[in-house]
């Protein structure tokens, strides 16, 4: 944050997708099926959470997923896929594939699209196909996006009949052939839990500069990758969750988190290898062995968001108009159409904007909320998106706008890098500040219209907003996109495969290059820097 210190299948337009009706039950142990359509036009049937066999355990229910088909494949992969099935113990029925989805339209339109796709790998087979879960669907707590709070949930509803429990990504691609193979070659007995690991070069302070003797000893999945848990690991786990409920207040890199839960001090496995669960683009020819890989849909979703729509605030104060003020116009500046500086002290020659509220040592709530109030008044031009950031946050506009091209600025989107607090008590989830957060117009109105307030001037900002977006029920969205640290406090094997939109911090770094490193995209003509096609991919 400015001037403080901080430690620490395309579905159709016309057709709503499916979604799991709510129950007011913590979890709902109880299977449906659900008719979803999938991107050839097949009407496929599958198993969801819902509302069959009530009073019934997951061991007594049977899980009705069924074709709704005539069509038949009779491909190379089919082939094999049943080749893999018959002559291997295990079967496709006891994989549970979940996805991590958000809720945001767009969201779950991709995650819709994920979906039918691992159904159209199987439904030529005469077996059943496995569960396809939506994380954001399963039950009605926010923060169950943070996995663990959800593992007692899992373990009840597929410990019987299961024998993996796979997450993916919404980018995720799957080839389920070369992943029944891989699951294959692991004794399902036995606690497994698999991915490709990371690694931290040097110790950071968003794994809490944990293994600071030694950072690269501890590793961690990169869930674009896919991971996987075998169900006697997921059915510890889920004893461990009950009877010692979770006590983590920040919840900051979800991945490195659930593998030192799983790890527990040395108590339990570290993550194991798999080198079939890529991130290499899934027509590479480095991906002929992958099960994983990363999807490149194309087209993105239409054109970028002009500059002249998005409005950008940058938060400040005297004491950084020398230091930090000259990076971002070295850097970034020049590529915003509408663009103001925040700051306690009015200084023409940058200029900024006094907007009366002192400037505080840590938080600025007061600020933030001023700038919010600000962009919704006729001071300035009206826009469809409004983005606040810091004074030492390094930003790409142009891979923001292609970013932006996806989402509906008449919904009340809220976007960045997420963070929880205390998600497994019922706290609430938030947008980290320094790498930027977005909201769009209909998101600032109707915060502005809720009784939300900054308890005061100095209260953490982006923790206050996330607070209120809880109590009005307007979701966060995240992007890994968006970093609250610097490139070297995170994985250069999570780097590789991004095309960030941002950083932050100016510690121990030359900015300047960070930004033309990272950020800068030489050109704008057709694919600059690989930005039109690698951030296509990326997105």
């Amino acid at each position: 944050m400015a001037c403080a210190i901080q430690i620490g299948l395309k579905m159709p337009t016309d057709k709503a997708p499916p979604r799991v009706s709510r129950t007011p039950a913590r979890y709902r142990h109880t299977m449906e099926t659900e008719v979803v359509e999938n991107s050839d036009g097949d009407l496929l049937r599958i198993g969801v959470p819902g509302q069959c066999c009530v009073h019934a355990w997951a061991s007594q229910c049977s899980l009705p997923v069924n074709i709704a088909t005539g069509s038949s494949r009779q491909g190379s992969q089919n082939q094999d896929l049943e080749e893999v099935l018959y002559d291997s113990q295990l079967d496709l029925r006891e994989i549970v594939f979940v996805i991590q989805s958000q809720s945001n339209s767009f969201h779950v339109s991709r995650a819709e699209r994920q979906r039918a796709d691992l159904l159209r790998q199987t439904q030529s087979l005469t077996q059943t196909p496995p569960p396809v879960l939506l994380l954001h669907s399963l039950t009605d707590n926010e923060g169950d996006w943070s996995i663990l709070p959800l593992l007692p949930y899992f373990s009840s509803l597929f410990g019987k009949n299961s024998s993996w429990l796979v997450f993916l990504e919404e980018e995720t691609n799957v080839k389920v052939t070369k992943l029944l193979q891989a699951l294959r070659k692991f004794d399902r007995r036995k606690e497994w839990f698999l991915g490709k690991p990371l690694h931290d070069e040097e110790s950071t302070i968003i794994h809490h500069y944990a293994f600071a003797e030694n950072p690269s000893i501890f590793k961690y999945p990169d869930f674009s990758a896919a991971w996987a848990l075998s169900i006697p690991l997921l059915d510890r786990l889920a004893n461990k969750v009950r009877d010692d409920p979770l006590k983590s207040d920040f919840t900051i890199d979800l991945k490195h988190e659930v593998a030192l839960y799983i790890w527990e001090n040395g108590q339990g496995p570290r993550l194991t290898a798999v080198p079939e669960l890529c991130t290499e683009p899934e027509h590479s020819p480095t991906a002929q062995h992958c099960a994983t890989t990363l999807r490149s849909p194309a087209p993105l979703c239409g054109e970028p968001v002009k500059k002249e729509d998005v409005f950008v605030a940058v938060k400040t104060c005297k004491k950084f108009h020398t230091e930090r003020v000259p990076v971002v116009k070295k850097t970034w500046e020049r590529e915003a159409s509408l663009l103001e500086y925040y700051s306690d002290h009015t200084d023409p020659s940058i200029p900024t904007i006094d907007l009366g509220v002192p400037n505080t040592e840590r938080g600025h709530c007061g600020k933030t909320f001023a700038i919010l109030e600000r962009y919704v008044s006729d001071a300035v031009p009206k826009t469809s998106w409004l983005l606040v950031v810091d004074d030492d946050t390094l930003i790409s506009l142009p891979r923001l706008q292609m970013l932006l091209s996806c989402y509906d600025p008449s919904e009340p989107v809220c976007l960045g890098e997420r963070y929880g607090y205390g998600l497994s008590q019922g706290g609430y989830s938030y947008i980290t500040g320094g790498g930027g957060m977005v909201f769009s117009r209909a998101a600032v109105v109707r915060l502005l219209a809720s009784d939300c307030k900054c308890y005061s001037n100095d209260a953490p900002d982006d923790m206050v907003l996330g607070m209120c977006l809880n109590a009005l029920g307007l979701p966060v969205t995240h992007s890994s996109l968006f970093h609250q640290a610097r490139p070297e406090d995170y994985s250069r094997d999570f780097l590789a495969h991004q095309v960030p939109i941002s950083f932050h911090k100016h510690w121990n770094i030359d900015p300047v290059a960070v930004f033309n490193r990272w950020l800068k995209d030489e050109s704008k003509s057709t694919t600059p820097h690989g930005l039109n096609k690698s951030t296509k991919e990326e997105l």
